[in-house]
């Protein structure tokens, strides 16, 4: 039994998300539709980019044509429907369809430090997208650029409350939801900022929306625990948040 149908909107990645995984994280269309299947969802996809990566780096990008994504959207949601889009940008298809629920992973650096999103698109996405969006999941780096390109001053991560107070800027800017990853600021036993590999012990993510916070610790060999926890917290109890802890 199919639960929804589910469009995602972003960059192909040639290695199914190696190097990703190995981060701790995972990205890509084929990573998204793997974990939509197993949430009993439907996948469709449109493809904003095709990368030549591995697990060493992003060796090339090539970007889609827009009137040819716009195309593919419209061609999912005209005949098959659209319950959830998972995207990057996009603003003016997403307005036509008027979709209800939004999940932006905005793409912009990879965990190799490469910028994957031009700068005009970052425009893009601070002038139009954010107020259409549900949920907005940025990574550190992301969160930061996003504050910068906005005019406001950067917030250097130090500890958990340094990213509180990230996730909680970048949500005044108009997402009804911000979960900031940590795995790019990865913290000591203590919670204090790693300084080196060996110190790297816990990731932390923080989810903020409504006026409430809630983070989600776990040890750095469990990534997939960790953000499989936060994405079912946030679907059982957006509707309620309250300030906690959840410990993996």
């Amino acid at each position: 039994m199919v639960h929804g149908r589910v469009l995602v909107i972003a960059g192909s990645d040639s290695s199914g998300g190696a190097r990703s995984r190995a981060n701790g994280n995972n990205s890509g269309l084929e990573a998204d539709q793997k974990v939509i299947a197993a949430h009993g969802c439907y996948a469709m996809t449109a493809t904003t980019a095709l990368t030549a990566q591995d697990t060493t780096g992003v060796h090339d990008i090539h970007h889609v044509p827009q009137e040819f994504l716009v195309k593919q959207i419209d061609a999912c949601v005209s005949d098959i429907g659209v319950d959830v889009v998972k995207t990057g940008t996009v603003v003016e298809a997403l307005k036509r369809h008027k979709i209800p629920k939004v999940v932006v992973d905005p793409v912009m650096i990879a965990t190799s430090g490469a910028e994957l999103l031009p700068r005009e698109a970052v425009a893009e996405l601070l002038e139009g997208l954010l107020r259409l969006t549900t949920v907005l999941t940025p990574n550190v780096p992301e969160a930061k650029l996003i504050l910068e390109d906005s005019g406001y001053k950067s917030i250097e991560v130090n500890g958990v409350k340094d990213l509180e107070e990230l996730a909680k800027s970048v949500q005044a800017l108009g997402p009804e939801w911000v979960l900031v990853k940590g795995g790019h600021a990865p913290f000591k036993a203590d919670l204090t900022v790693a300084e080196t590999e060996e110190e790297k012990s816990v990731v932390v993510d923080v989810l903020y929306g409504h006026g409430g916070f809630c983070t989600f610790r776990a040890r750095i060999r469990v990534p997939r625990i960790r953000t499989a926890r936060a994405v079912r917290w946030l679907v059982s109890d957006i509707s309620s948040p309250g300030a906690e802890d959840v410990d993996i």
